[in-house]
């Protein structure tokens, strides 16, 4: 295949699954394996890390708006009930440090699994259940609404989010950084809706503690690649014309797609529930599992 096109493809992978919580990570990893694209590469792993910068500056522009009301409010929120350590942004930091310092502790066992197929396809399927589970005992809560008695969701809005429920999405968001396939936008989402968030609520913080989640976690990666450290280092004077433009496609192609699919997935969510992506979870973990059988077989 043509590296450009190559690219374009990679790139809609990584746009459309990033922020969907089906893991861009495992599909990523078996759209590589497929295209016969060698993960021993320096180069690739580079280019893995920019296509994933592309998706994530979606993020602050999609949520532009929002973020400039949060820093407007700082710290007193917008209806003056918050705090220095329950403001949103104080939130987001907090499930970010919480993630973060045991991501960082564990990078050797992470850097492990990446390319494990097996962990891979138990992750995909584990979460899938999970998800399914979780959703489907708040889906009557969901429909009943805000005004409804006993209901298990007692947050409906970021804006009314504890400090209590942000450490344990940054406690569980773990998971996926130790499980390729688990999905990050999976475990805080479901981590959410298990603490009494509402659908709508728990994806808006999930997509909030991505941006510097991810930034971090990306930009790590590409400093040691770009940077002479690791197995498969590239330095910027390795990268020749042509790989620069395909660097650029990809990065461009992730970044529209993960626009679009941001804006649809939050549409989606207010009058639709995950089973459907469970569902996807669930067969493709089973797809990826009989994969990995057979090639160990």
């Amino acid at each position: 295949m043509n590296d450009y096109l190559l690219s374009a493809v990679l790139g809609v992978v990584e746009g459309l699954t990033e922020f969907l919580p089906v893991s861009s990570t495992a599909h990523l990893r078996i759209s590589e394996a497929l295209l016969h694209i060698s993960l021993s590469s320096g180069y690739w792993k580079m280019y893995t890390i920019v296509i994933q910068l592309g998706a994530i500056l979606c993020l602050p522009i999609y949520f532009r708006e929002r973020i400039a009301k949060f820093l407007s409010t700082f710290p007193r929120g917008e209806r003056g009930d918050r705090t220095m350590l329950t403001h949103p942004l104080s939130l987001v930091a907090v499930a970010f440090v919480i993630t973060a310092i045991p991501a960082y502790l564990l990078t050797k066992v992470i850097g492990k699994n990446l390319e494990n197929l097996r962990i891979m396809g138990i992750a995909l399927l584990a979460g899938g259940i999970a998800m399914w589970i979780i959703d489907a005992m708040n889906a009557k809560s969901e429909q009943a609404g805000p005004a409804a008695p006993r209901s298990r969701i007692h947050t409906w809005h970021m804006e009314e989010m504890g400090l209590g429920q942000a450490m344990w999405i940054g406690a569980c968001q773990i998971l996926s950084a130790v499980f390729p396939g688990t999905s990050r936008s999976m475990s805080t989402i479901c981590a959410g809706q298990v603490a009494g968030m509402s659908r709508a609520s728990a994806l808006e913080f999930s997509f909030f503690v991505s941006i510097p989640t991810m930034a971090a976690a990306t930009g790590y990666d590409l400093l040691k690649s770009l940077g002479g450290k690791g197995d498969n280092a590239i330095g910027v004077a390795q990268i020749d014309g042509h790989e620069w433009v395909v660097l650029g496609i990809g990065f461009v192609v992730s970044f529209m797609v993960a626009y679009a699919s941001v804006a649809w997935f939050m549409a989606w969510v207010r009058n639709h529930g995950f089973v459907p992506f469970a569902i996807y979870r669930i067969l493709a973990g089973i797809a990826v599992l009989f994969w990995a059988a057979r090639l160990a077989g």
